[in-house]
């Protein structure tokens, strides 16, 4: 009986809230590995996508993430699937771009902190990527990572990821030349990234008075308990006489 007034306890104890972000991290098996994810708003939202392989930091999750991962190429598109279409801004700017991709990139999309700033070539290197979509309508995205001189065709014409991608990898990770010093990558591939403001999420409130129906209902399921508890004292007693 003890049991059951516990279950009856946790039962009407509401579960706790996710957070209101999703951390992903890996390591791509190759340089022309892709990683794609995908998330559904249902209301509009400002969500941010941040990566923090190349440079290191911090993530939404709170994991510390190390430097010298790949330099990524960070896209978003609307839709799922060879039909998703590139997002781009009021100006026609591609939500899509990595540290190589200078002539086609929005300038407002690499940069730190909050990820770090490794030294190459005599000077810091923001290679990370942080995206911020004010008022995303709702909907279904595919946030799509690859290694920087990979590139999705998508984000030379404002298409489609079915388009595919061009490979100015060489077979090599981050295969680009910074001030005449060549990217360095000791992970392998490696790559974090986080998508935060999801709504409808968040951390969990704080606690709030038990309903009157909540307590009403513990009171007689304990009233209940101790009746029938009582009842089966009596009858034992009652048979041992």
């Amino acid at each position: 009986m003890n049991r059951l007034l516990m279950f009856s306890v946790f039962a009407l104890v509401p579960a706790g809230l996710q957070a209101d972000f999703l951390s992903f991290t890996g390591t791509l098996a190759s340089s022309t590995d892709v990683v794609e994810q995908t998330f559904t708003l249902s209301s509009p939202a400002t969500i941010g996508l941040q990566t923090w392989g190349f440079g290191g930091g911090t993530n939404a999750a709170g994991t510390l993430i190390l430097p010298g991962g790949t330099d990524p190429f960070l896209a978003i598109f609307s839709g799922t699937g060879a039909g998703a279409t590139i997002l781009t801004d009021g100006s026609s700017n591609p939500f899509g771009t990595s540290l190589d991709l200078t002539n086609y990139d929005n300038p407002n999309f690499l940069g730190c902190p909050p990820a770090g700033a490794p030294v190459i070539g005599g000077s810091a290197q923001c290679g990370d990527i942080s995206m911020t979509l004010p008022s995303l309508a709702a909907g279904t995205y595919t946030v799509v990572l690859s290694d920087g001189e990979y590139q999705a065709n998508a984000v030379f014409d404002n298409g489609t990821l079915g388009e595919g991608f061009s490979d100015f990898t060489g077979g090599a990770f981050c295969n680009v030349d910074i001030n005449g010093v060549a990217c360095p990558d000791p992970l392998g591939g490696a790559y974090a990234f986080d998508i935060t403001g999801l709504p409808g999420t968040g951390p969990p409130p704080p606690p709030v008075p038990e309903p009157a129906f909540g307590g009403t209902v513990l009171g007689a399921a304990a009233l209940g308990l101790t009746f029938i508890r009582d009842s089966l004292r009596r009858k034992k007693r009652g048979e041992t006489k």
